[in-house]
């Protein structure tokens, strides 16, 4: 018989985030003094990814999604055309971007 969480860790891609309702379980059982790996064979979540939300509650001090480091990076629109115009320059073999005479 197969439970709502089973059919939740087969759908979970390798980039898709754990939900904020998935997170609480595993700092619960790791509070009630549950291994690593009872917790992942509980939730039927990877042991890797119970044993990194426990390291990053340990250390912030919660499971919240936070923020990526770093200035982000922006593209406009005509720097994306001026480097693929000049990378089409320099070898137009590789690069399929179509000049107009």
């Amino acid at each position: 018989m197969q439970t709502a969480s089973t059919k939740i860790g087969e759908r979970m891609g390798r980039s898709q985030e754990l939900s904020d309702s998935k997170r609480g379980p595993v700092i619960g059982g790791h509070l009630g003094n549950k291994s690593i790996r009872d917790i992942s064979w509980l939730l039927n979540i990877p042991r890797s990814t119970v044993s990194g939300i426990i390291t990053k509650w340990k250390q912030l001090g919660t499971t919240a999604t936070q923020p990526p480091s770093g200035r982000p990076c922006h593209m406009t629109g005509r720097g994306s055309a001026h480097a693929e115009a000049h990378s089409a320059q320099k070898s137009p073999t590789v690069c399929r971007v179509t000049k107009f005479q």
